[in-house]
């Protein structure tokens, strides 16, 4: 799935990186917070990228499409909580056609599970003390 999200589908690059992101931070794995971040680096500012947990509260910061991918993302990682409501799909199908909502919600959802692995399995992190 990594793959073909990252390889066969038009969303950019920057977004999915964006959408890895924001789904490990709310999972908690530092490998993949470590390696997106790293990622992100190439093409955002880091002054964007440390504002991604609160990136509801600077719209300025990001475009449209970007803004309706986090919440997205944020509503599939938190689905017992959100259920993902039709309000949400209704938000995020506004600005996806349906194939690139379809590889959004496939770029979520193989974030997720390779977080339930990378964090209980403690994958190593780049970063240094």
């Amino acid at each position: 799935m990594h793959h073909y999200v990252t390889a066969k589908t038009d969303l950019p690059d920057e977004l999915v990186h964006l959408v890895f992101l924001r789904v490990s931070q709310i999972n908690g794995c530092a490998h993949s917070i470590d390696l997106h971040t790293r990622d992100l680096l190439k093409t955002m500012p880091i002054d964007k990228i440390v504002l991604v947990p609160v990136w509801s509260e600077v719209p300025q910061l990001f475009p449209d499409t970007y803004r309706a991918a986090l919440a997205w993302a944020e509503e599939v990682t938190l689905l017992s909580d959100t259920h993902a409501s039709d309000e949400a799909y209704a938000a995020v199908a506004a600005a996806f056609g349906p194939k690139d909502l379809v590889d959004l919600t496939i770029a979520i959802a193989a974030m997720n599970a390779f977080n339930r692995l990378g964090a209980p399995f403690r994958l190593p992190v780049k970063a240094q003390a």
